[in-house]
């Protein structure tokens, strides 16, 4: 089964909420479960942010991350004496653990289309090149940050600042409100998916292999590398900045860029985190229609995850892309959005 799935039926005006959000219940109610409303904005935080929580500083991950940044800082500098086969492995590997997350945790586990045995195994493996937490907890978070964006409830919640948003809230204790929230998401479908509660069980052992033993070893071994530029280059660098790529969505497309389709909500069109995260800056459309499988009207334009799954879908590996039809595009833009769209 190839088919795309679009969604055309008119919705009613949304709602307005005074944090500028808004809800979009009647094209979210396509989609065939009711679990899969948890990617839907929801007002309940709204009016609840009181005085800042005094954050609790996380030391073991503020040390490791300032570690992992100096040798990546390290390993760029070796990057003119590093072999041609080995830069070429390293965006092998920048390509395979960005897709663990875009086409994996993201698209298929956070959003929902529908992916077989050995595409799940594929993209839970590249997740775990990609190092960003196990599937379970990055989808959780993530239906937290469309379900209460911007909301103490959001784990990187964007009106904390670009630090916060991009890494600063890794480096600290989570919010009471992200936790009590979080836990009452249903993750139903991803406690029946054997391969993402089998990499959740051997998650640290998958990133020992996949994150830093495969992106070293197989050039040290295969064309004779160095082991200090395998480690440093394709493992540590290459490391850094796909983790730097995925933050810049949270962070820079949530503040820089145009909203043509709701421009309430901050999460704008970005064309460098576009490039920089497989496809993945077409945030203001995302958060307007967080449903389809291509986070874009443009399909595979700057974005090679779309293009990833369009290819799966051929092969029969995947199926159910949930797209929006134009009409509700453009009918969405003329009500909500800035009247532009240059990402277009």
């Amino acid at each position: 089964m190839t088919e795309t799935r679009t969604i055309s039926h008119h919705a009613p005006p949304p709602k307005q909420h005074q944090n500028g959000h808004t809800t979009t219940t009647a094209t979210a109610t396509t989609t065939t479960t009711a679990a899969a409303l948890d990617d839907v904005f929801d007002a309940s935080c709204e009016g609840k942010e009181g005085p800042r929580q005094q954050m609790e500083l996380v030391w073991r991950n503020i040390v490791l991350m300032s570690l992992l940044h100096i040798a990546a800082v390290y390993g760029l500098t070796l990057v003119p004496s590093t072999k041609a086969l080995t830069l070429v492995w390293t965006a092998v590997c920048y390509t395979i653990s960005g897709l663990g997350i875009t086409a994996g945790a993201h698209r298929l586990w956070s959003h929902r289309y529908k992916a077989s045995a050995p595409l799940r195994v594929f993209l839970a493996l590249a997740n775990s090149m990609a190092f960003q937490n196990d599937i379970y907890e990055w989808a959780r978070d993530h239906r937290s940050h469309h379900k209460y964006s911007e909301t103490d409830a959001d784990p990187h919640n964007a009106t904390r600042g670009f630090f916060f948003a991009h890494v600063g809230w890794l480096l600290v204790r989570k919010h009471p409100e992200v936790i009590e929230k979080g836990q009452k998401l249903d993750m139903s479908d991803l406690k029946a998916d054997n391969v993402v509660m089998f990499q959740r069980r051997y998650y640290l052992a998958s990133v020992v292999l996949m994150c830093f033993a495969v992106p070293i070893l197989v050039p040290w071994w295969f064309w004779g590398e160095s082991l200090t530029v395998a480690y440093f280059v394709p493992g540590l660098f290459r490391y850094a900045l796909q983790l730097n790529a995925t933050w810049l969505v949270n962070s820079a497309a949530h503040m820089w860029g145009n909203r043509p389709y709701d421009i309430s909500i901050n999460p704008r069109e970005n064309r460098v985190v576009s490039f920089s995260a497989l496809g993945e800056g077409f945030h203001n459309y995302h958060h307007t229609f967080p449903f389809d499988y291509s986070t874009s009207e443009f399909g595979w334009r700057q974005n090679p995850t779309s293009a990833f799954i369009d290819l799966m879908c051929s092969l029969g590996l995947a199926s159910d892309r949930k797209k929006v039809s134009k009409e509700i595009i453009l009918a969405r833009m003329q009500r909500t959005g800035s009247g532009s769209n240059k990402s277009g």
